[in-house]
């Protein structure tokens, strides 16, 4: 949850300069691309419930950070106000359902703990959360780098979330299962 807390503050908190400061895109419309964001994050948190019967969840999970490489490396080449509303609810559609999902699986993994693994959940996400919000500016000021290389390079951090969704949703074998097979 560290990871998706990084990508999705990247996306909630540096939009709107992104697309004002390093594209000259009015305020107005930056203010719509960051509206189309967490719209599509509500939205696409609805569509997932409503898709959840006949799509297993846990292909939606690993879907989701797929779609986030696109999208990170689709705004990283965001050069109009238009493209700037698309691209961003794009991310919005690609962030939507990860940290329900996420909150979800943790219970269904431990459930006797499930306060407490939601707990740590939401900890963790709130510090990549933090990492992005106040760490992007950091390295901003430290090197000059323009935010459309770090939004490119996150889609590498999406890209690693791929890799641990599948850990997550790969199917486990039980103890039973392992003892009979290596005896």
């Amino acid at each position: 949850m560290l990871l998706y807390g990084i990508v999705e503050t990247l996306n909630g908190n540096w939009s709107t300069l992104y697309l004002t400061q390093q594209h000259g895109v009015p305020t107005q419309w930056a203010s719509l691309a960051l509206t189309a964001f967490w719209a599509m994050v509500t939205i696409g948190r609805v569509l997932a419930a409503v898709a959840s019967p006949r799509v297993p969840a846990r292909w939606i999970y690993l879907g989701l950070p797929m779609l986030l490489v696109v999208a990170f490396l689709v705004v990283s080449q965001v050069t109009t106000a238009i493209g700037g509303v698309l691209a961003f609810g794009l991310a919005g559609l690609a962030c939507s359902a990860f940290l329900p999902l996420s909150i979800s699986f943790g219970g269904e993994e431990f459930p006797r703990l499930t306060a407490v693994v939601s707990g740590e959940i939401i900890a963790f996400y709130q510090v990549g959360y933090g990492i992005a919000a106040f760490g992007t500016g950091s390295l901003l000021n430290a090197t000059g780098v323009p935010l459309s290389t770090i939004y490119a390079e996150a889609s590498l951090v999406a890209g690693v979330m791929i890799v641990l969704a599948f850990l997550v949703i790969r199917p486990q074998t039980s103890k039973s299962e392992q003892v009979s097979t290596s005896t």
